[in-house]
């Protein structure tokens, strides 16, 4: 309280004014006022929860969705881990099974209602899903002449390990699924890196034995997500005149050479998950010849898919003695190697796919196979059709 010592007499102040001249300044209680603020806004941070905190958070409304038909159904009551996700048995489906792991080689062969797959929300599909570098150890048997798949102790099989997985997504959706595998690659370098870079690595791809640096070449198209098949050359009509290649499986060779023959091309590299026939038309008629060999395919945990370059096979006959899941593909797509041909071709592939539900054809490395493929790839979404890898025609793998 101001006082003018020289007007007025020494006295005692009293206790009133004795405080009030100790009060603090405003400046002094402003700052004492955001010090308390901040040491309760720092406690509160502190000792509240925030289980997302740093993470990014999106909310998105999505509309209900009726239930759909998959294109990859169980045939059996079994189920194993690969495939618990799958709907009820299916009428009309060309299958083959294997009762003793209950693997089912599936696409359903009844067409899809159109409207279904077009009132769908839209299927999103990662452009590019890397797939691990082979060989890989637990799938792995480790010989002189090179690496060999196997079933592994705890019953993990090559297809499963290197098999493309198909998102749930796209697995049980009610959209035309089509697959398609291009052959020879690994003989021709440059061509191969042409097609691992420009086809969308849902394509499959089929190598031949006889390449160079196989492995290196295989891992780099498993790293852009393609699956891969090992092409085996069988004996066609007109041998030897046509020649598939060394070590080419014969259908009057003994069981033991065929076997070894098989094992030779399989230890060429690593990482696929099954086998196709490279012409074969003599040696796919000979049910003598082709029970030990598909009976090997089934023992190292691989699947089996025959080309359409052969009218007359017992293969069906002799999988469902071995328990091989086996598939078909309904075409040639470069059987006339023309851009408008192979165009024309997977009009019909998409036809084929629209009425039964799936399709799958073959085809070779060639360069206009390659662009043409790769440019009718990108027109697929808008018609309402699903690239799928091979793995996805034989039972649905779900991420």
């Amino acid at each position: 309280m101001p006082r003018d010592e020289l007007r007025k007499p020494l006295r005692k102040r009293s206790l009133r004014e004795r405080l009030l001249s100790r009060r603090p300044s405003l400046f002094a209680l402003a700052a004492m006022s955001l010090v308390a603020v901040f040491l309760a806004g720092g406690t509160w941070l502190l000792t509240t929860p925030r289980p997302l905190a740093g993470e990014p958070v999106v909310v998105a409304a999505i509309p209900p969705v009726a239930e759909l038909a998959t294109a990859s159904t169980s045939l059996t009551g079994e189920t194993d881990e690969a495939v618990e996700e799958e709907d009820a048995p299916a009428e009309n489906v060309e299958a083959v099974i294997d009762q003793s792991a209950a693997e089912i080689k599936v696409f359903d062969q009844a067409a899809p209602e159109r409207q279904e797959y077009q009132d769908e929300a839209i299927v999103f599909i990662a452009p590019s899903r890397p797939l691990a570098s082979a060989p890989i150890a637990d799938v792995t048997e480790t010989t002189d002449a090179g690496p060999l798949p196997r079933v592994s102790e705890e019953g993990r099989k090559p297809f499963n390990v290197y098999a493309q997985a198909t998102p749930l997504s796209v697995s049980s959706s009610s959209r035309p699924k089509i697959a398609i595998v291009l052959g020879g690659m690994g003989l021709n370098a440059k061509l191969t890196a042409k097609a691992v870079d420009a086809l969308p690595g849902d394509v499959t791809l089929g190598f031949a034995p006889y390449g160079e640096n196989l492995q290196e070449q295989v891992n780099r198209a498993r790293a852009e997500g393609h699956e891969i098949m090992l092409q085996v050359p069988m004996e066609p009509v007109g041998f030897p005149a046509a020649n598939p290649g060394p070590k080419t499986l014969m259908s009057d060779a003994s069981p033991q050479e065929n076997v070894e023959a098989l094992r030779w091309h399989m230890s060429r590299f690593a990482g696929y998950s099954g086998i196709t026939n490279y012409m074969g038309a003599r040696l796919l008629m000979s049910e003598e010849a082709l029970k030990p060999v598909l009976a090997e395919v089934r023992a190292r945990g691989l699947v089996y898919l025959e080309d359409a370059t052969v009218n007359l096979s017992v293969s069906p006959k002799v999988v469902e003695q071995v328990r091989l899941p086996m598939q078909r593909a309904q075409m040639v797509i470069d059987a006339e190697p023309t851009a408008p041909a192979i165009a024309e071709a997977l009009q019909r592939l998409e036809q084929e796919a629209i009425r039964n539900g799936s399709a799958i054809a073959t085809g070779s490395g060639l360069e206009v196979t390659i662009e043409t493929v790769a440019e009718w790839a990108k027109t697929l979404q808008e018609k309402g059709i699903l690239l799928v890898p091979l793995s996805a025609a034989y039972k649905g793998r779900a991420t």
